[in-house]
């Protein structure tokens, strides 16, 4: 998986503004020349009593690589998103295909919503590798064929599967982003449980660590107060 922050406007000293200007009006604006490590404990209060709009003011533009069924649990998340993708419509698309490595759990055990992941068997390791290079082969055979007898590319791109790798831009802010890593990631210190697949989690890890060095306090209040967005 790839994630790179292409651009950003996010700081501590966004969220400070924003929630100060309901009692110093124009004069918020002063938090922008100050130091916000001073006003953690405000960061801190509105994550704990979910005021969550100062957390709004803020903006990162991440350009993701990831498997197409990444992106399908990806747009899951509407409100405060916005996304553009690559289309199978107007380029041919390239023969990248995403093969679990050896780290991958295999095996479901338990019941949905009471299940677990737990290592696969060398063969299943083996066989998982095997049967998606033949799939991958195979449908990737059959998109250029389609394409070197003028199929057009919106037609022919039904024969890929959703293993193929693509990639977008997504824009989010703090807040935003917050809902999705409460969602999508596994961690020791979330006061609600989440069960997100893998491959998806890898994204979310990869841009979580970029928002953990924009917005330090904010992030830190995020981690204090159960991973639960405001």
């Amino acid at each position: 998986m790839t994630v790179e922050l292409v651009k950003h406007s996010a700081a501590d000293t966004d969220v400070l503004w924003a929630a100060r200007v309901s009692t110093a009006g124009e004069q918020s604006l002063d938090e922008l020349e100050k130091d916000p490590e001073r006003s953690k404990g405000l960061i801190n209060f509105l994550m704990r009593d979910r005021h969550g709009s100062p957390f709004e003011h803020n903006s990162m533009t991440f350009f993701i690589s990831a498997p197409i069924f990444v992106f399908r649990e990806f747009h899951r998340h509407r409100a405060g998103w916005s996304y553009n993708e690559e289309s199978g419509r107007y380029r041919e698309l390239e023969p990248v295909f995403y093969v679990p490595d050896a780290s991958r759990k295999l095996v479901q055990e338990g019941r949905p919503g009471k299940y677990r992941f737990v290592e696969g068997t060398a063969e299943q390791h083996r066989s998982v590798t095997e049967s998606l290079e033949t799939s991958y082969r195979r449908s990737y055979e059959a998109y250029q064929e389609m394409l070197d007898a003028g199929v057009a590319r919106e037609v022919a791109r039904a024969a890929l599967p959703v293993g193929l790798y693509s990639s977008m831009y997504a824009t989010c802010n703090a807040r935003s982003l917050m809902h999705f890593l409460g969602l999508r990631t596994r961690h020791e210190l979330a006061k609600v449980p989440s069960f997100p697949q893998r491959e998806i989690e890898m994204v979310a890890e990869r841009m979580e660590a970029h928002w953990a060095r924009l917005m330090p306090l904010t992030y830190e209040a995020f981690n204090a107060n159960g991973r639960v967005a405001p």
